[in-house]
C-alpha cells in the first residue's frame, strides 16, 4: 500500500458520512430512550406526525418527506399497519397506494407527544437554541448537497 493511501484512510475518521451517520444513530438511541414509556419509537413517531399533519398521503410522498426509500418505509409502515396506527390503502387516483392514520395511531401519537417534547428540549437545551438552529442549516445543507452531487 502506498503511503498517499494510508494518508488518505488515515483521514477516514473525518469522513462526513461516517461522522453524521454516527450522530444519528446516537441522537437516535437519545429519542428511542426518552419515547420509550410511550411504546413508541423516534422513527415511528416521525413517521406518524408526517401521517397526521399530512392526512392522507402517497406513499412516495411520505418517503420523500421522511427522507426515505421506499423499502425502508414500507418496513417501517408494516410494525405500524399490524399494530393499527395506520392504515395503507388505495390512493386517491387508485394507482398508487397512500398511508392514512388511525385513530389508535392518533392517540399513540398524542401519548407520545409530552416525551419528544421533553426528549427536543432537553436536545436544545444542550446545545443551546443558537447553535441548534445553526446545527438544522448545516443539516439542509448536507441534504442539499446530497441531491446536487449525484
Amino acid at each position: 500500500m502506498k503511503s498517499d493511501d494510508n494518508h488518505s484512510l488515515s483521514q477516514c475518521s473525518e469522513c462526513a458520512c461516517f461522522n453524521v451517520r454516527k450522530a444519528a444513530r446516537a441522537i437516535t438511541r437519545f429519542y428511542d430512550a426518552v419515547l420509550e414509556p410511550s411504546g413508541i419509537q423516534g422513527t415511528q413517531f416521525s413517521l406518524l406526525t408526517v401521517a397526521h399533519l399530512a392526512g392522507e398521503l402517497p406513499i412516495t410522498e411520505t418517503a420523500d418527506r421522511l427522507g426515505l426509500d421506499r423499502t425502508t418505509l414500507t418496513r417501517n409502515l408494516r410494525v405500524l399497519e399490524t399494530r393499527g396506527l395506520i392504515v395503507v390503502g388505495p390512493g386517491k387516483n387508485g394507482r398508487t397506494k397512500s398511508i392514512q392514520l388511525t385513530t389508535a395511531g392518533r392517540d399513540a401519537l398524542m401519548k407520545a407527544l409530552p416525551y419528544w417534547k421533553k426528549a427536543q428540549q432537553l436536545v436544545v437545551h444542550n446545545l443551546g437554541s443558537l447553535r441548534f438552529k445553526e446545527l438544522l442549516k448545516e443539516l439542509a445543507a448536507l441534504r442539499s448537497l446530497s441531491k446536487r452531487a449525484i
